[in-house]
């Protein structure tokens, strides 16, 4: 089994995906006005709008409402991106920090409100957990 995406519903997909695209650097592709994918390596985010939700359920899924999930991203140099991302990101959670567990974190969060980490492991154990 392989997890190969990560889906965001918004009510906004062309202010989103602006957003992610801006911040990864990820150039998306734009399927139709509801729905949006940004490829990386190994995995893919995808923006969808509420339009799409009656598709799988009805009320299934609702916008600007998580608070349990974080999308992580890991890149070459969290400081770097921390300084690229000054005037994008307007709600920080946590500048810059080395975690207990030894990777480099910067959390903040989306224009719906949903939480994002970009990280870069930085110890020697969390360099090797990283593959």
């Amino acid at each position: 089994m392989n997890l190969v995406s990560i889906r965001i519903i918004t009510g906004d997909v062309a202010r989103l995906v602006d957003f992610y695209e801006r911040a990864t650097g990820v150039r998306a592709d734009r399927v139709t006005e509801d729905f949006a994918e940004l490829r990386t390596a190994s995995g893919t985010l995808a923006i969808g709008s509420t339009r799409t939700v009656p598709l799988f359920a009805p009320g299934s899924a609702r916008p600007a409402d998580n608070r349990s999930v974080i999308i992580e991203f890991r890149v070459d140099d969290v400081d770097g991106v921390h300084r690229n991302l000054t005037g994008l990101v307007d709600d920080i959670v946590k500048e810059p920090t080395t975690m207990p567990w030894g990777n480099r974190s910067f959390l903040f969060r989306d224009p719906d409100g949903n939480l994002v980490n970009f990280f870069t492991p930085v110890t020697p154990e969390s360099v090797k957990r990283a593959g």
